[in-house]
């Protein structure tokens, strides 16, 4: 069985998906990260998980912006402000699954990062399309 060549476009969009899931991890662990350390100062499990992701969406814009999408010539606050309104989409799907895990099973309570992964995952697809449709979109 012979496989069809990718095009140049494909391979392109292949190589994009791939730096964005690495992002995406990278943001995963500081999301997780910042999180707990809230959660040591005594934030509580919603308003922790709020700061937890701004600080990683913040990362994953610059990461995105430096390697998965490259810089598009737009002022970096400018794209950074985009980027996160953009990404409220992803962020409504990624909160609530995590609020739904964590408020109703105790594991997911006593173990926070269950809820973060599988709220990360859940947004992640919406926030690629958004993010290269909106944010860093070519020309």
């Amino acid at each position: 069985m012979r496989s069809l060549p990718l095009s140049p476009g494909q391979v392109a969009l292949i190589g994009q998906m791939l730096r964005f899931g690495v992002v995406g991890t990278a943001g995963f662990l500081v999301d997780t990260a910042v999180l707990y350390a809230a959660l040591q100062l005594g934030a509580g499990l919603y308003l922790g998980r709020v700061l937890s992701y701004v600080a990683a969406a913040s990362g994953n814009w610059a990461l995105n912006r430096a390697w998965t999408f490259q810089a598009t010539g737009t002022p970096a606050a400018k794209q950074w402000a985009l980027f996160l309104a953009v990404n409220l989409v992803g962020f409504a799907v990624n909160y609530g699954t995590y609020a739904v895990l964590v408020g109703s099973l105790p594991l997911a309570a006593a173990h926070p990062v269950i809820g973060v992964a599988a709220g990360s995952l859940a947004g992640m697809a919406g926030n690629f399309l958004l993010s290269r449709r909106f944010v860093f979109r070519a020309g």
